[in-house]
C-alpha cells in the first residue's frame, strides 16, 4: 500500500541563510504521510517507532514544491516497515524573478528514509495489507 501528499514550502519552513528548509521539516513530512498510510491500512493512526534510516540528498528551499510517498513494504502483527521518498517536482526560482518556478521532468529526490510505526492489534480495524 502506498500513500503520497504535495505541500509547497513557505517561507516559514525556511531555517536557514538562503531559504533553505531543514531535514526536519522533511521527516515532519515523512510522519505526516505515515499517518495517512497507516489510516487507509489499519483505521488508526498509529505510533512511529523508529527511523532505520535517513538520507538528505539536495537541498529544499522556501517555494518548492514536494510530493512525499510513503509505501508499506512490510507487515508484522503490530509492525508496519514503511519506506518514504521525497522529490522536488517544482523548484522555486527567486534569483529569476519572485513568483517564478520550473516543472521538474524527472523529480529530484531530495530525502529518503525507511522506518517502523505500529499499530496496536486491537486498534487496527480494518484489513492489514501483506506483502
Amino acid at each position: 500500500m502506498e500513500f503520497s501528499l504535495r505541500v509547497r514550502m513557505s517561507n516559514s519552513d525556511a531555517h536557514y541563510g538562503g531559504n533553505l528548509v531543514d531535514g526536519a521539516r522533511v521527516t515532519a513530512l515523512f510522519g505526516d504521510a505515515a499517518t495517512a498510510l497507516l489510516v487507509y491500512n489499519d483505521g488508526d493512526e498509529g505510533l512511529f517507532v523508529a527511523y532505520d534510516s535517513i538520507e538528505f540528498k539536495a537541498p529544499v528551499f522556501a517555494g518548492d514544491f514536494l510530493e512525499v510517498v510513503a509505501r508499506i513494504e512490510s507487515v508484522g502483527n503490530s509492525s508496519r516497515t514503511i519506506s518514504f521518498e521525497a522529490r522536488k517536482i517544482i523548484a522555486a526560482k527567486p534569483d529569476v524573478g519572485p513568483s517564478v518556478a520550473d516543472v521538474l521532468d524527472p523529480p529530484v529526490v531530495v530525502a529518503t528514509a525507511r522506518g517502523t510505526c505500529v499499530v496496536p492489534s486491537k486498534r487496527q480495524r480494518r484489513a492489514v495489507q501483506h506483502g
